[in-house]
């Protein structure tokens, strides 16, 4: 699970460097930065006798100043799972702000389809931050407001970390929450664990009566379940499927349950276990997770590979790992996509230029219809760079380049096309000599020639509320890839003032390259 977190991490999230970083050429700080700064002395030298001690002068008239600690609050600790010197996010980027104007704003974002905008969604989340007023409570806050997201947009496995983190024990919506995950995940033993040691951590009779039966308690369980019902405890609904769930003898030959139009992961499970499982592609995106583990059959966890992977939830190499499992079992769709890559991947491998040519459109065409471009150029921009291409070919291999990390290095060509010139000024943070018709060409040329950052952005930035200005950003960005022109080129101007430079180049090439309708 570590080890999927830090791919996730690192393939989702390239550092910039912020205005709040230190410079590269900074050597490494102690951790008690005057102990490498002590004077040298020569043993040998004669020790001066101590000064007497005196007694403290105060230099004012003024009462000193007096500063106010909530009784069993430390210092505030950080939470988050990717380090500041690899975000390039300062750890108080949350100061200035109230959790409840952050959770206001995290619940009103907008749904993410430009890669860059979710890429810097996602780091937001992760990084590691301190409370805002520097308060434990609020830090604990902040940590489940973010949790929720990451789980409402599929990233579930960044989600248990980040709870794990924060402490699941912290308290019952804590629990709650890491219960939720684990189900998903499959790991909800660990959860019921927790619980048979410390039962005071939920009063949720669904997950008493699964814990109990899971541990074996089937006494326990249905005592349980028969008190819920005599005090309807819980829904009618709820109490039927846990009945089934206990008592599957007395339920043979029924009709199956009606699925209900809310659908949480204790519910889900429950169905599961009954021999009734929901299908996940109508449910939330966390539930695409319940798809990748083995107990789904392949053509599952290949849609769920997709799904999770267009939300920018799973990290580019495992959803190669999927895609590259076994040979397609069909054709039509989904197949035709997986043969398509996988053709192209072994073409690869062997370094030919007339089997890449051959295969690479086929495959760029694949990954166009199931929008996963920016994941493929990740996974093989690299590669592509060591095999001789001409023609359409090293043309399309061009455009798939601007759009992975290497976009830079790969940005200037000779004797290129207007187009190819003004691709290639944007990839290096320049103006543009010319602007091509291109979409949106307009307005990005304007965010690198004129930029015109939203002033309030950059003075909350400045007053504490970084995170907050950033997520306006992206709001901002995600109306501009959708033809705001004037959003566009405000947001890209405002990442670049904030310092998000590498976000706002990523952002511009991905609205001129990528084919949305």
């Amino acid at each position: 699970m570590t080890r999927q977190i830090l791919m996730f991490c690192l393939l989702c999230w390239p550092a910039v460097t912020m205005a709040q970083a230190p410079s590269a050429d900074t050597g490494p700080l102690s951790v008690i930065d005057w102990l490498g700064e002590q004077p040298k002395t020569d043993p040998r030298a004669p020790k001066r006798p101590l000064a007497p001690a005196e007694a403290p002068v105060s230099r004012s008239a003024l009462p000193p100043a007096v500063t106010v600690t909530a009784l069993g609050e430390g210092s505030p600790r950080a939470i988050g799972l990717v380090p500041a010197d690899v975000t390039g996010l300062p750890q108080d980027l949350w100061a200035g702000s109230t959790v409840n104007e952050i959770t206001d704003r995290l619940d009103h974002m907008p749904d993410l389809h430009l890669p860059a905008a979710r890429a810097l969604f996602y780091r937001l989340l992760l990084a590691e931050a301190t409370a805002p007023e520097g308060r434990a409570a609020e830090g604990d806050a902040l940590a489940l407001a973010r949790v929720k997201a990451l789980i409402d947009n599929g990233a579930v496995d960044p989600a248990l970390s980040l709870i794990e983190q924060a402490g699941v024990a912290t308290s019952p919506d804590h629990f709650a929450l890491w219960m939720q995950v684990s189900l998903l995940v499959g790991t909800e033993d660990r959860a019921c664990g927790l619980l048979s040691q410390k039962p005071y951590l939920t009063s949720d009779y669904s997950v008493r009566i699964f814990c109990a039966a899971r541990a074996g308690n089937w006494d326990t369980a249905a005592l349980t379940l028969g008190s819920a019902q005599a005090l309807e405890l819980l829904p009618p609904e709820r109490l039927a499927l846990l009945d089934r769930f206990l008592n599957p003898d007395l339920f043979e030959g029924e009709a199956r349950l009606p699925t209900p139009r809310v659908m949480d992961a204790m519910g889900f499970r429950l169905f599961e276990a009954i021999g009734e499982r929901p299908q996940t592609r109508s449910l939330p995106p966390a539930f695409s997770v319940v798809d990748l583990r083995d107990v789904a059959g392949w053509k599952a966890q290949l849609e769920a590979a997709e799904r999770l992977t267009r939300l920018g939830a799973l990290p580019d190499n495992r959803f190669l790992g999927i895609y590259s499992d076994r040979e397609p079992a069909a054709s039509g769709g989904i197949w035709d996509r997986v043969e398509a890559l996988q053709r192209f991947d072994t073409a690869l491998s062997t370094g030919s230029a007339e089997a890449v040519t051959k295969t690479l459109r086929p495959a760029w065409h694949a990954m166009q219809e199931a929008e996963l471009e920016v994941s493929f150029a990740a996974i093989f921009a690299d590669a592509l760079q060591a095999i001789p291409l001409e023609g359409v070919a090293a043309n399309l291999r061009d455009r798939i380049s601007l759009l992975s990390p290497i976009y830079e290095t790969v940005a200037a060509v000779d004797n290129p096309t207007p187009e190819r010139a003004f691709l290639a000024a944007i990839a290096m943070g320049v103006a543009p000599k010319s602007v091509p018709d291109m979409r949106q060409a307009d307005a990005i040329a304007s965010a690198f020639t004129s930029p015109s950052p939203r002033a309030n952005l950059i003075t909350g930035a400045q007053n504490g509320k970084l995170g907050m200005s950033i997520l306006a950003s992206i709001a901002l960005l995600e109306e501009g890839a959708n033809g705001d022109t004037a959003a566009l080129r405000d947001a890209l101007s405002t990442l670049r003032a904030l310092g998000l430079e590498d976000i706002a180049r990523r952002a511009a090439l991905q609205v001129l390259l990528l084919e949305r309708s």
